[in-house]
């Protein structure tokens, strides 16, 4: 069993910042791969970033220059800052994962999502 516990979402205007912080806890080998994904009201959910264990990371187009997605191995936690933020910014970010599992092989997690509210 694998839980991702997300933080750092909340009302902001236009132009500012915020950060979001996801911790995977468990009993797993290893987390491989993280993310984070948005769904907006009415849309479906879209990849934000993504990064590996490696460090190597990739962005959506809409965010790419704002966003910055990294992360702590040791402390098996994902952060997404977020800076010059916009009102399409607004959604529910999701924290994603792949744990390697000891008995099970890879096993993909989501968070329970965190409201990000941009106001204009």
């Amino acid at each position: 069993q694998v839980q991702l516990v997300e933080s750092g979402g909340g009302l902001v205007q236009a132009g500012g910042s915020l950060r979001l912080s996801c911790a995977a806890s468990g009993r797993f080998v290893s987390i491989n791969d993280m993310g984070w994904y948005r769904q907006a009201p009415g849309k479906q959910r879209e990849l934000v970033a993504r990064i590996t264990s490696g460090g190597i990371t990739n962005y959506a187009d809409s965010v790419k220059g704002r966003f910055t997605i990294s992360r702590d191995n040791a402390k098996s936690t994902v952060f997404l800052q977020m800076n010059s933020l916009k009102p399409e910014d607004t959604a529910v970010y999701y924290c994603n994962a792949v744990a390697t599992m000891w008995s099970r092989g890879d096993l993909e997690v989501w968070g329970q999502g965190t409201l990000v509210i941009v106001s204009s």
